[in-house]
C-alpha cells in the first residue's frame, strides 16, 4: 500500500497579473513577478484497504465515501484521477489540508492542483520536474475542468522562489529566478505585510470579466507588463521604496481592468493602510476580496497594523521547495 505527502507553497503575485491568460499572451507576450510563499497547501494520498464497504475516501471542506470516482464531488479529484489514469479497481484515500484558507487569493486552487498532481504521481513511484508538474497542472485547470484560470499560479506554485515567468506567444512559458542575495531577501521580507480581509469568492467569476475585457484593457495590461523588468531592477538595487511605490501604481492601473476588481471595503483598508505608512500595496488573485500585499518600511509597520487591526496580520517569506513530496512509502 503506497503512500505519499505532498507540500506545495500558496503565491503572492506583484506585477504583470493578467498577461498570464493564453487569450492575452498568445498574442501580446506576457511576464510576471511572484513569490512562492512559506504557507502550504497538504495532500495526502494512499490506496484505501478493502474492508470499509467503500471504494474512495476524499476529505476536504467535505468528507466524501464514494464507491466510484464519477460519484466525486470535488471536481478537481475527480477529473485529477481520471486524467492520471486511476480507476475503480483500486481504492484511493485522498486527505487536504491548507495552512491559509481557500478562495482568498494566494493561488489556492492551483496550489491544490499541483500538490495533486505531485501525490498521485508519488503514489505511482514516479516524480515529475517542475515544469512538466506545473503544465500538467495548467492543462488541469484550463482544458479539463474548463476554469478561467492563468498559467502564473501554477508554475509559482510548482517552481517556488521569487521569479519572473515569462509566457511567449507560441504558448511556451519560461521560469527566470531573481537572485538577490541573502541580506537583500531578507530585507525585502522584511518590508513585506500581508493581511487576510476575512472573506473569500471564485476568483474564476472575475477572472471570465477581465478576459471578457482583453482588448479594451491592452493599454494598461502593456503598461502592467513593463512594470515587470523595471520592478526586478528595483528589488537587485534594493530599491524597496521605488518598489513599493511602483506596486502602488500598478494597483491603481489593475483596479480599472474590471468591475469587482476592488469593493469599497478593500478601498478603505488600502487607504488606511496607505495613511499609515504603506508606500503601496494590492489585493491579492483576480479581485474582489481575499488576502492584501502590502510594501512598509520597518518603522511604519506597527501604525499599519493598528490602522489594519480588524484585520489578520500573516507574516510570510519566500519559499524556495516549490512542491514537494515530504513524505513517501513503497510499501
Amino acid at each position: 500500500m503506497k503512500m505519499a505527502i505532498s507540500r506545495t507553497p500558496y503565491r503572492v503575485s506583484f506585477f504583470g497579473g493578467g498577461t498570464d491568460y493564453p487569450a492575452w499572451y498568445l498574442k501580446h507576450g506576457g511576464a510576471v513577478l511572484s513569490i512562492a510563499i512559506n504557507k502550504y497547501c497538504y495532500i495526502s494520498g494512499r490506496h484505501l484497504p478493502p474492508f470499509f464497504g467503500i471504494r474512495h475516501r476524499i476529505v476536504w471542506s467535505h468528507i466524501e465515501t464514494v464507491g466510484a470516482i464519477s460519484e466525486i464531488l470535488h471536481p478537481a479529484v475527480r477529473v485529477g484521477l481520471l486524467a492520471l489514469g486511476f480507476d475503480d479497481e483500486e481504492g484511493v484515500e485522498l486527505h487536504h489540508q491548507g495552512d491559509l484558507p481557500a478562495r482568498s487569493g494566494i493561488g489556492s486552487s492551483s496550489a491544490f492542483a499541483v500538490g495533486l498532481i505531485n501525490v498521485l504521481n508519488a503514489m505511482r513511484g514516479k516524480s515529475l520536474s517542475p515544469h512538466a508538474l506545473a503544465s500538467t497542472a495548467i492543462d488541469l485547470e484550463q482544458n479539463k475542468l474548463k476554469e478561467s484560470v492563468g498559467c502564473q499560479d501554477q508554475i509559482a506554485s510548482a517552481f517556488g522562489g521569487l521569479n519572473v515567468i515569462n509566457f511567449g506567444r507560441d504558448g511556451a512559458f519560461s521560469v527566470m529566478p531573481v537572485n538577490l542575495g541573502d541580506s537583500r531577501q531578507r530585507e525585502f521580507e522584511r518590508w513585506l505585510m500581508l493581511f487576510y480581509t476575512g472573506s473569500s469568492r471564485l476568483s474564476s467569476d472575475f477572472a471570465k470579466n477581465l478576459i471578457a475585457n482583453l482588448d479594451t484593457n491592452a493599454r494598461h495590461l502593456h503598461l502592467m507588463q513593463q512594470m515587470v523588468p523595471k520592478a526586478v531592477e528595483m528589488l537587485r538595487e534594493g530599491k524597496l521604496v521605488d518598489f513599493g511605490r511602483l506596486l502602488h501604481e500598478s494597483w491603481t492601473l489593475k483596479r480599472g481592468l474590471a468591475n469587482g476588481t476592488s469593493s469599497p471595503a478593500i478601498d478603505r483598508h488600502y487607504d488606511d493602510a496607505m495613511r499609515a505608512g504603506a508606500l503601496g500595496g494590492k489585493l491579492l488573485g483576480a479581485g474582489g476580496t481575499g488576502f492584501m500585499a502590502f510594501v512598509v518600511p520597518p518603522e511604519c509597520q506597527q501604525r499599519v497594523r493598528e490602522a489594519l487591526s480588524q484585520l489578520i496580520s500573516v507574516p510570510v517569506a519566500i519559499d524556495y521547495s516549490g512542491s514537494t513530496i515530504i513524505y513517501r512509502t513503497d510499501e
